[in-house]
């Protein structure tokens, strides 16, 4: 017999009354980091810039929870 285990996630409903994924937060969080690495550093491209994210969370034991986003501007930065 197979048991399916259901998971749930946090989610929300913003006060004008629209569902909010929780995965919603981490994206824009995430968005702009990338545009902010774009601003300093025009000369790499949006893929560059995103490996090198990967690179720092790597780094990070696989997460970039818990890091603030200066400092993960930094190390994207010095990597780049």
């Amino acid at each position: 017999e197979i048991s399916l285990q259901k998971t749930s996630t946090c989610s929300s409903v913003n006060p004008s009354g629209m569902f909010v994924s929780p995965y919603a937060l981490n994206l824009n969080s995430f968005t702009k980091l990338i545009k902010r690495l774009q601003e300093r550093h025009p000369e790499f491209s949006r893929d560059k810039i995103v490996e090198a994210v990967q690179e720092v969370r790597k780094s990070n034991k696989g997460v970039l929870s818990g890091l603030a986003i200066s400092s993960i501007e930094e190390k994207t930065s010095a990597i780049l």
